[in-house]
């Protein structure tokens, strides 16, 4: 969609599916023409799936570099494993950091008690770029319960701030960068505002429809914002959102599962994950979990992308 020129809105971005382990999950960064928002380099949402009984999502062992993902559910339920001996049942309304740091693997796998019974899967997974001289830092994983999440009202819009500092709230969750998430319902007929001066800000529609001037922006669809611009939205129809952004940290390369500030980086990541887990100290296999890993694609590898 072409927006006028004097628009406060830098671009649409409508998501793309691509499949996750046996189910659909709609991509919507990076995007072509627009790779990162702030330090979120990969904003993922997965479903609504319904998945019968005896069915369930299976992401085997795979490595990750110089980055953080952030887990977070609408329903459902995904276990987390990783090499560092986490083993994390994610439930809705947590949120679940795994700083990768110079290297670490993990498994995203349906629980038993869920995929015996059947169960539904929906939520959104992002990827989130580390200051530069955070990169080849420990790996870590952090589990931050829903109650411990601050959550409020403005009008009749219900509000969650997720991860760091927006709308006058602020997260528990440590962070090493100045970013935020949040999640928002807003009734229709209720509006919010973003007034974000220094920092990088997207809206996300999960389901409903929001109006920007005479723009209208529907379900699965992120409306980025230009810098330093204050944007009104108004629900048009009961909506469920996710604001996220924050202050930029630099261009970073990507291929695969890795993130880096270094095309180096990324070079000796594939070199030794090519090797397998548990053939070097910086990607060791996961204990409970180490059968089956995700082999580097064998595609002639591209070099790293710059964003």
């Amino acid at each position: 969609m072409t927006l006028p020129d004097n628009s406060p809105l830098e671009m649409l971005i409508s998501s793309r599916e691509r499949d996750l382990g046996g189910f659909s999950v709609r991509r919507i960064l990076p995007y072509m023409s627009h790779r990162m928002v702030g330090p979120f380099v990969f904003f993922d949402h997965m479903g609504p799936a319904d998945l019968a009984p005896g069915e369930g999502m299976d992401v085997r062992p795979h490595p990750h570099i110089h980055l953080a993902t952030v887990s977070y559910l609408f329903d459902g339920a995904i276990r987390h494993h990783d090499s560092l001996g986490s083993d994390q049942v994610i439930e809705p309304g947590a949120i679940n950091l795994m700083t990768a740091g110079h290297g670490i693997v993990h498994s995203e796998r349906t629980p038993e008690p869920q995929r015996k019974a059947g169960s539904r899967m929906h939520g959104i997974q992002c990827w989130i770029a580390v200051p530069t001289e955070n990169e080849n830092g420990t790996p870590s994983f952090e589990h931050h319960p829903s109650s411990t999440l601050p959550e409020f009202k403005i009008g009749e819009g219900r509000y969650k701030v997720l991860m760091g500092e927006i709308f006058g709230r602020r997260s528990p969750v440590p962070l090493q960068s100045d970013l935020f998430y949040a999640e928002i319902f807003l009734p229709k007929g209720e509006s919010i505002t973003i007034a974000e001066k220094a920092r990088e800000a997207a809206v996300y529609c999960v389901e409903g429809r929001l109006q920007q001037d005479a723009i209208e922006i529907g379900s699965y669809t992120m409306a980025i914002l230009k810098n330093g611009e204050t944007v009104r939205f108004e629900a048009l129809e009961d909506s469920h959102l996710m604001v996220a952004g924050g202050a930029t940290l630099g261009p970073r390369f990507l291929y695969w599962n890795f993130v880096s500030s270094s095309e180096e980086a990324l070079e000796q990541a594939k070199r030794d994950w090519a090797l397998g887990p548990g053939a070097t100290s910086r990607f060791p296999k996961i204990k409970g979990d180490d059968r089956e890993f995700i082999p580097l694609p064998n595609d002639p590898p591209p070099r790293g992308t710059a964003m």
